[in-house]
């Protein structure tokens, strides 16, 4: 189980900052460990694709999610609805557990529970158990630092800029920023991303600052299994570009205020099996060019009406190799359509 693979990542006060005081479980057996460590991708392990999902849904929130892991963002004492979706409207959700390490549940019916969030910023990887199949989801519930807390244009002197009003939903300020403490880096999002491949270039630290909205990770968890179900084995996405701080984005020569990637909800992406730092040979022509971006923004296109993709709407730019980069696909879910590039 999760909290088996490594020890490093145990949840204590000091490394993810959990609240004092007592753990709290609810619905819980007595063989279910009270603390287990945050999903980590081992780097030493040969990586092959699997889609990674449970038998059962979870809506945390207003999200739903049958993926094994996945992250959830949430602000200090943020009362949440957590529920196992039941297959049929006469289905039941009996059974289920809800493991929490930290924070206050509460059981609302077979099910179904509240989860309020700690107060302090930090990791908070909560489970649920499905008794049938012996199967567990984990949602790493990340509190966030709430935007209200930044001075300047910075949290804790890490620089981020300051967010123009927005002038309708797409554009809202973000809530809140995720508090990325050294060691966080490879902690699990999604079955095949981690944390670290979505922070911003921009110099700083040791801890960091990052926005990142859930769609975005299952828009690129759905392109990644389309990748391999038409003959293209990649485990991950290499992440050219994911958040950027509008001040980063500034400093790199952008004039534009309202970039996508300064929402967390954008990413610059290309499948680099070879390791090479470039995008693949998609197009199987034996010439890494833009044909390749191609191939792989045809697959957006294609599936942008397909059920796995309702909500995911966003835009799509393609973009040719340069002397600095190699060819890669902007995706984004900024809830309309948008498309541009070579």
């Amino acid at each position: 189980m999760i909290w088996q693979i490594l020890l490093s990542f145990m949840l204590s006060a000091t490394s993810f900052g959990a609240d004092a005081g007592p753990s709290i479980i609810s619905n819980a057996s007595a063989s279910v460990p009270a603390t287990f460590p945050a999903p980590t991708v081992d780097s030493v392990t040969v990586a092959v694709y699997g889609e990674q999902r449970v038998p059962f849904q979870v809506r945390f929130g207003d999200e739903t999610n049958s993926y094994n892991v996945m992250a959830m963002f949430v602000l200090p004492n943020e009362l949440v609805p957590v529920s196992v979706v039941p297959e049929s409207e006469s289905g039941s959700a009996s059974g289920y557990q809800f493991v929490a390490v930290s924070g206050a549940t509460n059981t609302v019916r077979d099910g179904a529970w509240t989860w309020m969030a700690p107060s302090k910023p930090g990791l908070y990887p909560v489970e649920i158990h499905d008794p049938e199949s012996g199967q567990a989801m984990t949602l790493n519930v990340f509190v966030m630092v709430p935007y209200a807390n930044m001075r300047g244009g910075a949290i804790n002197g890490y620089r981020i800029g300051n967010y123009p009003k927005g002038k309708s939903q797409f554009y809202s300020r973000p809530p809140g920023f995720i508090e990325v403490s050294p060691g966080m880096e490879g902690v699990q999002v999604s079955p095949h991303f981690t944390l670290g491949q979505f922070l911003c270039k921009q110099a700083g630290g040791p801890t960091k600052y990052l926005v990142l909205r859930e769609a975005l990770l299952v828009k690129l968890e759905e392109l990644l299994a389309e990748v391999n179900n038409r003959g293209r084995e990649a485990y991950t996405f290499e992440l050219l570009s994911a958040y950027r701080t509008p001040n980063y984005n500034r400093a790199i020569g952008n004039s534009t205020t309202r970039s996508r990637h300064h929402y967390g909800d954008a990413a610059d992406i290309f499948v680099d099996t070879d390791g090479d730092g470039r995008m693949d040979d998609l197009n199987r022509d034996g010439r890494h060019t833009l044909a390749d971006a191609h191939w792989l923004g045809a697959i957006v296109n294609a599936t942008q009406d397909e059920p796995e993709f309702e909500g995911l709407t966003g835009g799509l730019g393609m973009y040719r190799p340069t002397g600095s980069h190699g060819g890669f696909v902007h995706v984004d879910v900024r809830g309309f359509e948008a498309r541009w590039g070579a």
